[in-house]
């Protein structure tokens, strides 16, 4: 009368989902930039964790490469922002 495999799946899901939001919710209320780019960085991770986790559930490897591809441009998105917004406090 355990937990099974796909009901833990399923409720870390959700709790990536809920985390998500919170990470949302610091992006749009966040007071400093720095507190933006963590809630976006936030926001990707658990994105990459919630595809990672549908494809182990699913049994489908191809959402394992959507979430390489993902977290690749997730990090070249946050380097870009990072050195935007450095230049811009040197200027």
């Amino acid at each position: 009368m355990g937990i099974e495999s796909h009901d833990l799946l399923l409720y870390a899901i959700y709790f990536f989902l809920g985390t998500s939001v919170l990470g949302v919710i610091r992006v749009l209320i966040g007071p400093t930039t720095a507190d933006r780019m963590n809630g976006l960085n936030l926001v990707g991770a658990q994105i990459l964790a919630l595809l990672v986790l549908v494809a182990v559930r699913e049994g489908r490897s191809n959402y394992l490469d959507v979430a390489l591809v993902y977290d690749i441009f997730g990090f070249i998105g946050i380097l870009a922002m990072a050195r935007y917004f450095t230049a811009k406090v040197h200027q």
